[in-house]
């Protein structure tokens, strides 16, 4: 299917997936897999979920993949691996998801290459900023002195976050908002030509964007937590039916 097919239509929104051991029944094998929640969100704003699981690739695929998509969501997930940002793992750091980590930052160095809308979700977030080359505090509780950002078993925690004033994601969602929260990093230095667009009330950058005409934004919170504020969502969505129609137009 070329993009003018897709005009008019629902935008295909590519969704990063985990890969790891994972028990269904009688089987425990290592899977692909991305918690419904996420593709609901996407569904619910008016377009079609492709989840795009970790696999070898190289600049044919990573092509062959972007030209069947109008918009990117890169998911939240383990660590990304601190080599990339020049640093030695901190103890509490995951240990690298290789495969994943190759898998995603081709994906996004391609949609920024063409354009395609991007939204990153907690470890996106930091994805998009170390591929731009920023940094990031591998441990929170190290630099603010709680783990109120990660309270352990699966349990959420509530910020809340002020937006920065005329970047898109205060045209989004307003001045403040609450923020369901599970990450033990955040980001430190920025990555070329992001721009802060939300801190919560301990100054933990909570979102990041690149200004422009182009939708580029990255959550540290999980937006899918809240499905009755699909605000986030239907921001990608739109964006990517902007995409689908400029592209061929």
């Amino acid at each position: 299917m070329n993009g003018s097919e897709r005009v008019g239509g629902r935008p295909i929104i590519g969704m990063t997936t985990y890969l790891q051991q994972a028990q269904t029944g009688v089987w425990d094998v290592r899977a692909s897999f991305l918690p419904q929640i996420y593709f609901n969100g996407v569904n619910l704003a008016g377009g079609i979920a492709l989840l795009l699981p970790p696999q070898p690739v190289d600049d044919e695929v990573t092509d062959r993949v972007l030209d069947r998509v109008d918009g990117l969501v890169i998911t939240g997930g383990p660590d990304v691996d601190p080599a990339r940002y020049g640093q030695a793992p901190h103890p509490s750091t995951n240990e690298p998801a290789h495969d994943r980590d190759e898998w995603e930052f081709a994906l996004l160095a391609g949609a920024l290459r063409r354009g395609i809308p991007v939204l990153g979700v907690c470890r996106g977030a930091q994805v998009l900023n170390t591929a731009l080359g920023g940094t990031l505090h591998q441990h929170l509780p190290d630099v603010i002195g709680h783990t109120h950002h990660q309270k352990g078993d699966a349990i959420f925690g509530t910020s809340a976050v002020r937006t920065v004033p005329g970047t898109k994601l205060a045209e989004l969602i307003g001045e403040t908002s609450d923020a369901q929260c599970y990450h033990h990093q955040a980001i430190d230095r920025l990555g070329d030509g992001l721009v802060v667009s939300a801190r919560d009330t301990d100054g933990v950058i909570e979102a990041v964007e690149l200004p422009g005409d182009g939708f580029v934004l990255g959550v540290q919170w999980h937006p899918e937590e809240r499905l009755d504020d699909l605000r986030l969502f239907t921001a990608i969505v739109e964006a990517a039916k902007a995409h689908a129609t400029e592209r061929v137009s």
